[in-house]
């Protein structure tokens, strides 16, 4: 499959410019690092977090809408997510005067479903991915709306792989490889078409949750795969299935999937906070739970590219994430 080309992406990036901001890079150089993944290895963060909606779905939602025709757009759009993207199809369709009657599912964290609202997006809630997805076409259907898919479309890659381009051509010197988080492939598709485009010697891993496999299966299968049962913390990474689509693309353009424990992402997110005082979403940290974890001997000495892809989460979320993490450890040092 032929994912988009070079001048289509930096096209996307022109028609998105005067929406979305151009998220900064940070080198991250300290002792705490230093002492998982040694002096030698050199970390760039790409600092998605800070984009409209705190997470690159800003860029997927907003390409989609601004490539479909208005008369489409008339009676509105809708959506099914279990925050990010509502947040992001809301955000969207408020600049771009689109009404947004959208579907969120029951464990949706309470500040996304805020934020959503406030972007003036009618939200209907759904118990489960299943019945989401059958309100949000339901909704479709009967009323004239456009669906937004999640994850899965060639607008949406061309979103998301504004963010790779942006990223490749900001670092100073190349990086030998990046790390994604992986849900339902629509942030990686674009990612790593973008990459190998600017930059084809650059590694590009994708990482998943254990229990929220399913590109691994897909990749295993060579065709997409679902999963019944999702069970980890990083619900943004948490895609019941993957997509023809993304799927093509992914396995065109990722060398290689890393799994990562819920208590690597719980250690991971307090690095973070501890080291850099950044407050992310599970799912954010996963890279960085793969680097210090599974990938640690194989990039040791490489200079590596994490995308910290999303921050939406509350204060009290947060704080009992850090908490379970410190339960862990005091466990763990009673044992030792």
């Amino acid at each position: 499959m032929e994912g988009p080309s070079l001048s289509q992406i930096r096209d996307a990036a022109e028609q998105l410019r005067p929406h979305v901001l151009v998220t900064p890079t940070l080198t991250w150089q300290s002792s705490g690092l230093t002492s998982f993944v040694g002096a030698d290895t050199r970390v760039n963060l790409k600092l998605e977090i800070l984009q409209h909606t705190s997470t690159f779905k800003a860029r997927g939602a907003l390409s989609v809408l601004l490539n479909t025709p208005e008369a489409e757009l008339a009676n509105g759009v809708t959506a099914v997510s279990a925050g990010n993207h509502a947040i992001a199809v809301a955000f969207a369709a408020n600049l771009l005067g689109v009404d947004a009657k959208l579907v969120m599912l029951e464990s949706a964290n309470p500040l996304r479903r805020a934020l959503t609202r406030e972007y003036g997006a009618e939200i209907l809630m759904a118990n489960d991915p299943v019945t989401g997805f059958a309100l949000a076409e339901h909704i479709a259907d009967t009323e004239g709306r456009v669906f937004v898919h999640p994850f899965e479309g060639p607008f949406t890659t061309l979103g998301t792989a504004t963010l790779g381009v942006e990223w490749i051509e900001q670092v100073e010197e190349p990086l030998d490889a990046i790390i994604v988080g992986v849900g339902g492939g629509g942030l990686m598709s674009g990612v790593a078409t973008a990459v190998k485009l600017l930059s084809p010697e650059t590694e590009v891993i994708g990482v998943e949750p254990t229990g929220a496999d399913t590109m691994h299966r897909s990749f295993a299968a060579g065709q997409p795969r679902k999963r019944d049962v999702i069970d980890t913390i990083a619900d943004s990474l948490g895609a019941p299935m993957a997509m023809p689509y993304s799927f093509e693309l992914c396995r065109k353009n990722v060398d290689r999937l890393a799994l990562v424990s819920d208590q690597q992402i719980l250690a991971a997110m307090h690095l973070l906070f501890l080291d850099r005082k950044l407050a992310v979403e599970p799912a954010a940290a996963a890279g960085l739970a793969a680097l210090v974890g599974p990938l640690r001997e194989d990039l040791r000495g490489k200079h590596v590219g994490l995308l910290l892809c999303g921050s939406n989460i509350d204060a009290q979320s947060f704080f009992d994430f850090l908490r379970m993490q410190g339960r862990t450890n005091t466990r763990r040092n009673r044992r030792d």
